[in-house]
This record gives C-alpha cells, sequence and structure tokens, in this order.
C-alpha cells in the first residue's frame, strides 16, 4: 500500500494536495465529502476541480461516489502522501528507503535525513505508519453514542490516535528508558531512530540470563515513571551488545489503570514464557511482580503530565479523538519534489 504512494507521491503537485486536505478536513462532518464543499476550501472552477479529481482517481489517492450526491473521501494511500508531504516539507525526510516490516497494524520504513551540515553523512530513521482500525484499543470498553454520523471517520481517529499516543510516551520516556529516539509525528505517522540491533524473537542471545535481567530492568524503570509497556513480548523488543530497546507503545496504560497490576503480570510472562521456552531460563512471575510492586518509587513518573492518559471509557476516547483544525497541517503546499528521493 506504501509502495503505492511512493510510485505517485513525486507527480502530485500543489493543487492536489491542497484537494487532499480539504477531502480529510470535510471528512469531520461527511462520509462522501460534497463536490460543492470541496470546491469551496480549494477555489478552483468545477471543470478545473473535476479535472484534477479525475487525476486523483486514477492515481487511488481517492474514491468516489455518486449516489446519493457526487463526493469522495480519501483512504490509507492519500493519508500516507499527506503525512510525507508534510515531513518533506519540515525536513524531517529527504528520501525514502526499502520496507523492512509489516504488520496487521503498521508498516515500518526506512528513511534519509539529509545532514544540517553538508560534510556530515545522512541520518538514517525508520518511519512508522500506523494502520490501526480499533485493534489497538482493545481494553477500551465503550459505546459509540459520542461518534454517531461518524463512524465513517473511525480508521483515520485510530490511527492518528495510536500516533500520536505512542509519540508522546515515547517523548516522555527517552532517553531515561531505552527507546528509540523519536524524532517527529504527523497525522498517523512518526519518525524515530533505528532500533539497536534485532528482534529478539529472531535473535539467540548468547547469554540469555544477562538479556533477561536487562529486559526486567527495563520494565522496572518504566514502572517507575507510572507507565506500563501493555503489549510486551519478544516481538517488540530489540536486543544487541549494548542491551535492549523496547518498541511499539501505543497501547501503554499507567500505573493507575484498573487493569495496571494485571496487565504489568502479563507485560511479565510473555518476557518470561520465551526465556523459559527458548533457553531454559525460569524466574516467578509472582515474585517478579511483587518485587516491582513493593519496590518502586515514583518520583520520576511522567503520569502528571496531561498528554499521559489512559483511555478507559467512550468519554476518554471522545476527547482524545476530538480533531481540531490544528490536526491538519497545511503548511506551504511544495510545487514539486525534485530533491526528493523515492527507494534510493
Amino acid at each position: 500500500m506504501f509502495d503505492d504512494t511512493l510510485k505517485v507521491f513525486k507527480e502530485l503537485n500543489k493543487r492536489d494536495f491542497r484537494i487532499l486536505t480539504g477531502i480529510e478536513i470535510e471528512m469531520k462532518n461527511y462520509e462522501w465529502v460534497p463536490v460543492p464543499e470541496l470546491q469551496r476550501y480549494v477555489g478552483l472552477p468545477t471543470e478545473k476541480l473535476n479535472f484534477h479529481l479525475e487525476r486523483l482517481r486514477r492515481k487511488k489517492m481517492v474514491v468516489g461516489t455518486l449516489d446519493p450526491y457526487e463526493g469522495y473521501k480519501i483512504y490509507f494511500e492519500a493519508y500516507d502522501a499527506l503525512a510525507l508531504h508534510t515531513y518533506v516539507q519540515r525536513k524531517t525526510i529527504a528520501a525514502v528507503g526499502s520496507e523492512i516490516g509489516v504488520g496487521k497494524e503498521s508498516v515500518v520504513v526506512e528513511v534519509l535525513k539529509e545532514p544540517e551540515i553538508e560534510i556530515a553523512e545522512p541520518e538514517v530513521f525508520i518511519l512508522k505508519l500506523h494502520r490501526e482500525g480499533r485493534t489497538s484499543f482493545k481494553q477500551v470498553k465503550r459505546t459509540r453514542e459520542h461518534l454517531v454520523g461518524k463512524e465513517h471517520f473511525s480508521w483515520i481517529y485510530a490511527a492518528r490516535l495510536a500516533s500520536k499516543r505512542e509519540f508522546t510516551i515515547m517523548s516522555k520516556l527517552y532517553p531515561d528508558i531505552s527507546v528509540p529516539k523519536p524524532i517527529d509525528q504527523n497525522r498517523h505517522t512518526l519518525v524515530m531512530e533505528v532500533a539497536k540491533g534485532s528482534e529478539l524473537s529472531k535473535t539467540k542471545v548468547l547469554d540469555p540470563e544477562w538479556y533477561l535481567d536487562e529486559i526486567l530492568n527495563q520494565i522496572r524503570l518504566v514502572y517507575s515513571k507510572g507507565i506500563i509497556h501493555n503489549d510486551l513480548s519478544e516481538y517488540n523488543i530489540f536486543v544487541s551488545d549494548e542491551g535492549v530497546q523496547l518498541i511499539d507503545w501505543p497501547q501503554y496504560i499507567t500505573k493507575d489503570h484498573p487493569h495496571a497490576e494485571e496487565l504489568l503480570r502479563r507485560d511479565i510472562e510473555n518476557v518470561l514464557n520465551h526465556f523459559s521456552k527458548k533457553y531454559m531460563v525460569h524466574r516467578d512471575a509472582d515474585e517478579i511482580l511483587r518485587d516491582i510492586l513493593e519496590n518502586t518509587t515514583f518520583e520520576d513518573a511522567v503520569t502528571g503530565d496531561p498528554d499521559v492518559v489512559d483511555l478507559m471509557t467512550a468519554e476518554d476516547l471522545a476527547e482524545a479523538e476530538t480533531m481540531t483544525d490544528d490536526d491538519f497541517e497545511e503548511g506551504v503546499f511544495a510545487e514539486d519534489f525534485d530533491d526528493f528521493t523515492v527507494q534510493y
């Protein structure tokens, strides 16, 4: 899907991005954005607007309908393009490399940022594109009365919310906790440093006792910040000669969550089960949990920050999902992308 976006990205012009942004904004109010509403935003004559819409439709950037009226919407391809456009304008990204990971809830791509001084080498980062429906927030028990009439917009809400939560908590934890350094965030995406080493599930470590101690120490440190990862396993832990790094944070919870102890135990058990099965290294989950709960102090907790919140009710989610005009970053639309490289 992201490859499809890259194929046409450099062919998109200033008017194309304005049209896509107009559809994005009006999707707050419509399942299918009516052409007259879009025309008011874009400011193009009908003939020219129709020409650009047909061009975008052929490039699979928009989808249209004639029933019950002529209207348009966007999906992830266009949302990817809008986020990528923002990063190029911010000079966060200068080139996109290969896709290095695809999951049911995200796509991970290697990107380059140009150095600030000419003699330096470009920096290699990771671009993570969230693909959630609502699967990342299974612990949130809620009804949907507050979104009546806006179900069509839920995929943007969920993906954007996952990205924003992940970037926020990583920014609060770094550098005290071993996570990749967060660099930038826009819409449903975030840019971060490359995780060090390799995924624990795909690696055979030479000293499993040492690596298990490192991971458990990170769990303790995270908890001292008032945070629980809530999705920790061998699939989102990276190991290297330097130690370990924890990734994938959108499902985090705080120590004040009503199921905090249960979910902390689950994280611990997931890690212990991996080391038990693969390396025959056995630890007692109850003992580790008790030690963390009884001996952790919270002087450095980040839970007092208003941006660090649990999503436990429909009202919590409704507040988190409220999108304002500030969430739709137009910036200055680029005339061209001559300096941007696809698939370096």
